[in-house]
């Protein structure tokens, strides 16, 4: 790994467990300044204590659900009080539901946590980031997005389909937040299966994992370090890497006019200019 040079402010969210809290602990320990975001304020007390046992350094704790966007634009604001610049906002925060779940904004909970929260939290944020890294994942292959519909899902509700559809979307968005701001280094990478918190809530998913190839929190968070420490000169612009290199996603997201529609349609879904 070539490390960037000099201390940063990398802002983490869904920080409190699994791969975020994994990545917040590794790039502390490099010397960065971490900052965590999670939605339950006792278990992102117990992560920040983690990341201070291992690094010596108490980071900057705040509370956001990405299931409410009145949460996410409350976040922004919050940040944009406290830092002049973010070098590196890490997009981690995901959601699946065994159910069709609907948010209190009106859209299916996969989309809305997986894409629409950190999609607005970009925007709101863009002036002041340096470089973005979004966890997505191999289970775009089951997606199936209609920017014309996004509770789509919603009908004929699959678990993996709903979730598929939003990791498409996060590599979509990846790409074209490459090509709207080329001054901001945009990348997505799959962490592999990864044994977390995530889907604790789902007794299939958790049975699931019993049984299913995975990696610690610790190997899943890697290719986010890495993203986040190599210089941008190694890297592809809006590329989809796993295990430290790039990868092709399926061709469902990698369609550059599909990448525009999702942009315009997510921007007018969560009230800001496209």
């Amino acid at each position: 790994m070539e490390d960037l040079t000099g201390r940063r402010l990398v802002v983490v969210t869904g920080a409190s467990s699994g791969i975020g809290l994994a990545a917040a602990v590794q790039l502390a320990c490099r010397g960065d300044q971490v900052v965590l975001v999670g939605r339950d304020p006792a278990r992102l007390q117990a992560a920040a204590e983690r990341v201070r046992e291992n690094s010596g350094e108490r980071p900057e704790l705040f509370r956001a659900d990405f299931a409410v966007l009145d949460d996410v634009r409350r976040l922004a604001e919050q940040l944009r009080a406290a830092y002049d610049q973010i070098d590196v906002l890490a997009n981690n925060a995901g959601a699946i539901a065994l159910q069709p779940l609907t948010t209190v904004d009106g859209f299916e909970m996969s989309i809305q946590a997986n894409h629409l929260a950190p999609f607005l939290l970009t925007n709101l944020l863009a002036d002041r980031v340096g470089r973005i890294v979004v966890t997505a994942s191999g289970a775009h292959r089951f997606g199936a997005l209609d920017p014309d519909d996004l509770n789509a899902p919603l009908r004929g509700y699959r678990p993996i389909g709903a979730y598929g559809t939003s990791k498409q979307a996060n590599i979509l968005f990846t790409a074209e937040a490459a090509r709207r701001w080329p001054e901001m280094s945009a990348y997505c990478f799959h962490p592999g299966v990864v044994r977390t918190r995530f889907g604790n809530d789902s007794r299939l998913v958790a049975f699931g994992m019993r049984f299913m190839p995975f990696r610690s929190p610790e190997k899943g968070a890697e290719t986010l370090v890495w993203l986040a420490n190599q210089d941008r000169s190694r890297l592809t612009n809006g590329g989809f890497y796993a295990d430290r290199r790039p990868r092709r996603p399926y061709r469902k997201a990698s369609d550059p006019r599909l990448a525009a529609r999702l942009w315009e349609a997510s921007a007018k879904a969560v009230g800001i200019a496209g």
